[in-house]
């Protein structure tokens, strides 16, 4: 044979059948260790549940450095001779950098994988935590809590696509679960803890602790995260194979024999995806144009985004309303008022149980979620537990009626809220396939830049209003929109099957 015939390209797969060179007189060049580049669905459970593990604690972090800002804020506005108000700006720029920040960083994470992704905005975190807590400036905090936010956004918005990358839509229940109780779960987390730090400390110290935290998250993302984008693991393995067969060669061994064939070829592998997908700045257009598009041509990503915005704009009063009542119906001091976030965490983790255990039940039901309006139907009833704990909350806050009414009414609302965070995701991601991350990108954005603005108008609505007046306001309207799974449960088929988006990914 020609000892240099031409190089035929093929793409490789994790299902590809690899050739063996052929043997002739030589070095001994071993093959390369390939035990590493297996499909992300194969890995063990073990593996999976550590990369998962990973995710949702930085979720739950990530979550926890947006919302611990506010037990500062009195003495911050001290500090620099600002109103209260305009302190929590602070937390609207951290949510514009949540909701800006995976518009440009998800075309990345296509392209240069997950981890390179993590690791370096899980860095940016830390430094901007630094920032925050050695700022003299007003301005430098509102410039860092915003850089602080767009490197968490990816803990936050990327993490969905991460349990998608290694689980099958069958098995994603539980994992989308636990990420989305670390999402809520972190949320009270902070101020809960944070409330005792500004109490008996100085505010820096709450963006201290979080220096450490973020160091580290950043290592046990470099240590223990491993990548899940498949078509990263594949370009890396064809990069291993393309140079051994490259040493082979150079020994002056050329070409491989595949099993069903007698002829002797001379090949290198490549990604099909790499060839397919467009360049950065065609996705990073796509990645920031496809949203909007979705948002406001698709009444489905409209009202889910709608409906998910305001129930955590909810979690995001509860920052001003729940200090703002406990201190001023109980005379709970500032970190007595903020341990009353409790209430969020253990209604997120009763939720999380909820959540688990009739899905396990449902599953046993032959044909369950085979729609996607199957993902709806418990949170068609759920959802109301919102509605019903905002209601609680704003009539119960009486000096007369125990504080551990309202407290219950808190984790009410939360489990409410939970149910329809993991419904919106599953429901998007099951009903929009090829275009899921647009879809879940309009709701990140448009629950993060109205759960950004809400507090800065939670405490005049309760002190104008009053409680049970502003409770009942929030309430109605989440009454009102608990009709949004409902209609889909009904008209959902007839609906996806007018998407232009939808139709084609049921193709």
């Amino acid at each position: 044979m020609d000892p240099q015939p031409e190089i035929l390209y093929l793409s490789l797969t994790f299902d590809s059948t690899l050739p063996k060179p052929l043997l002739l007189n030589g070095p001994d060049i071993p093959p390369p260790d390939l035990s590493k580049f297996t499909s992300p669905y194969d890995w063990s459970p073990a593996r999976k549940s550590v990369v998962l593990t990973v995710s949702c604690i930085s979720t739950c972090f990530a979550s926890f450095a947006a919302s611990c800002y506010s037990p500062g804020v009195e003495q911050m506005a001290s500090e620099w001779d600002i109103s209260e108000v305009a302190c929590l700006v602070g937390i609207t720029t951290f949510c514009c950098g949540f909701a800006v920040g995976p518009m440009f960083l998800a075309p990345f994470s296509e392209i240069t994988g997950r981890k390179p992704v993590f690791v370096a905005t899980a860095a940016l975190l830390a430094v901007c935590q630094l920032c925050c807590a050695v700022t003299r400036l007003y301005s430098g905090m509102l410039v860092a809590r915003f850089f602080a936010g767009v490197g968490g956004s990816t803990f936050s918005t990327m993490v969905g696509g991460i349990v998608a990358d290694i689980y099958k839509p069958r098995d994603r229940n539980t994992p989308m679960t636990l990420f989305s109780v670390a999402a809520i779960f972190g949320t009270g987390l902070g101020p809960l803890v944070c409330g005792f730090i500004a109490e008996y400390t100085t505010w820096r110290w709450i963006f201290y602790i979080q220096i450490i935290i973020a160091g580290m998250i950043t290592v046990a993302v470099i240590v223990f995260f491993a990548e899940t984008r498949s078509l990263v693991i594949l370009r890396e393995k064809a990069k291993k194979l393309n140079e051994w067969y490259e040493a082979l060669e150079a020994s002056g061994r050329y070409g491989v024999q595949f099993p069903t064939e007698e002829k002797i070829l001379r090949i290198r592998w490549k990604i099909a995806g790499d060839e397919e997908r467009a360049g950065l700045s065609e996705m990073l257009r796509t990645s920031t144009t496809r949203p909007f598009l979705l948002l406001f041509t698709e009444p489905v990503v409209f009202f889910f985004s709608l409906w998910v915005a305001f129930s955590w704009s909810v979690l995001y009063i509860n920052l001003s309303a729940i200090p703002l009542i406990f201190q001023e119906h109980y005379d709970f001091s500032l970190s007595e008022s903020d341990a009353v976030f409790t209430a969020t965490c253990v209604g997120s983790l009763l939720a999380m149980i909820i959540s688990i255990v009739q899905d396990n039940l449902a599953s046993r039901r032959k044909g369950w979620n085979s729609v996607p309006e199957h993902r709806l139907y418990f949170s068609c009833l759920q959802s109301t537990l919102l509605p019903i704990g905002l209601f609680l909350f704003g009539w119960t806050s009486r000096f007369y009626v125990h504080w551990i009414v309202p407290a219950i009414a808190v984790a009410i609302s939360t489990m409410g809220i939970f149910s329809i965070y993991l419904a919106v995701f599953n429901y998007l991601a099951d009903t929009y396939h090829r275009y899921a991350s647009s879809a879940l990108a309009a709701q990140s954005f448009c629950r993060n830049m109205m759960g950004g603005v809400f507090p800065l108008v939670s405490k005049q609505l309760f002190t104008n209003l009053k409680f049970g007046p502003a409770a009942s306001l929030l309430g109605g309207i989440g009454v009102a929109l608990t009709l949004v799974p409902w209609l889909l449960v009904f008209f959902g088929p007839k609906i996806r099957r007018a998407s232009r988006f939808a139709s084609e990914a049921m193709d």
